[in-house]
């Protein structure tokens, strides 16, 4: 046989390997499902199927693959979640959700794949109000599995800094920030974290930088939603000494807007037609009638109640 020959018979097989692994790659995805209890609105108690390990074990050469269904799976898992509770949840605060799966289905994704950046941003972001040690013990995974990789560095302070505890938040971004191409703003924020840690302006700049480097899209609107709710609490902050301003003046709280009008345009806070300042999201603050008090309209209002 000519060497054309062989090298043909070479390319069949090799073709022949794939297209067979991607075969048994497809029919494990199905087995998967199959070991799945059927779906029931009503169910409360759930259980993973397979978790990191076994499925690493199974998956062939096909980790990534897999790793990409786990990873869909978790957000679909959060999604349906999400559509089946009436209230209106960002993603950082589903504690109420009793996301019992969601931890495992994380895990699972990062140990067939622990390159895989999302689903150690998700984790960071969505489950501190879950399971925080488990947000913790993922996220610290991802770094142990990518020593180089600054941002996970950030997500590993942001849960600390979550949970008030500033100085290991500071330390983390001061390990961050000694990564080759960590960006600036890693070495401002371990100085924040140990003299402001608390502060708006640090949530401010928290979420700026999780809005800019976000990856998914579900972490990167919820940044956007905090933002709106740091400059919200701002401007009611600014109302509310208005309020108290009028009172000493007049012995009273404002009935209405009309009655502050003219000192609200002071304040550069945009007001509607009514007369009523409008909040970040440009939806009205509700005035609670006598009591120098402002609320949000939560019902159509984007700015986070909670």
């Amino acid at each position: 046989m000519n060497t054309d020959s062989n090298d043909r018979m070479k390319t069949v097989s090799l073709a022949l390997v794939v297209v067979v692994g991607m075969a048994c790659a497809i029919l494990l995805l199905r087995w998967t499902d199959t070991l799945r209890p059927p779906a029931d609105p009503n169910a409360i108690d759930e259980s993973l199927y397979l978790n990191g390990k076994t499925a690493r074990r199974i998956s062939l050469s096909f980790n990534g693959l897999m790793a990409d269904w786990y990873w869909m799976r978790s957000l679909q898992y959060v999604g349906k979640k999400i559509i089946n509770t009436p209230e209106d949840v960002q993603i950082d605060s589903l504690g109420q959700l009793n996301l019992k799966l969601l931890a495992p289905l994380l895990d699972t994704a990062t140990t067939l794949d622990p390159e895989f950046m999302e689903p150690y941003e998700y984790a960071a972001m969505v489950l501190p109000s879950v399971d925080v040690q488990q947000a913790i013990r993922i996220t610290q995974k991802g770094i142990d599995a990518n020593p180089d990789a600054w941002k996970l560095y950030h997500h590993l302070g942001y849960i600390y800094w979550q949970q008030r505890n500033y100085q290991a938040a500071s330390e983390m971004y001061d390990r961050g920030s000694r990564i080759s191409g960590a960006p600036a703003w890693m070495e401002a924020m371990k100085a924040k974290m140990v003299g402001d840690g608390g502060s708006r302006a640090t949530a401010r700049e928290i979420y700026k930088r999780m809005y800019e480097q976000a990856g998914d899209e579900q972490v990167k609107e919820m940044a956007r939603k905090r933002l709106l709710q740091l400059d919200s609490f701002d401007q009611r902050d600014a109302l509310r000494k208005l309020f108290a301003a009028y009172k000493t003046r007049t012995g009273k709280c404002p009935d209405s807007w009309r009655e502050v009008e003219p000192v609200l345009r002071s304040l550069r806070i945009p007001v509607d037609q009514s007369g009523a300042p409008l909040d970040p999201s440009r939806t009205a603050y509700v005035l609670k009638a006598g009591e120098c008090e402002v609320e949000l309209d939560w019902r159509n209002s984007e700015v986070p109640v909670k």
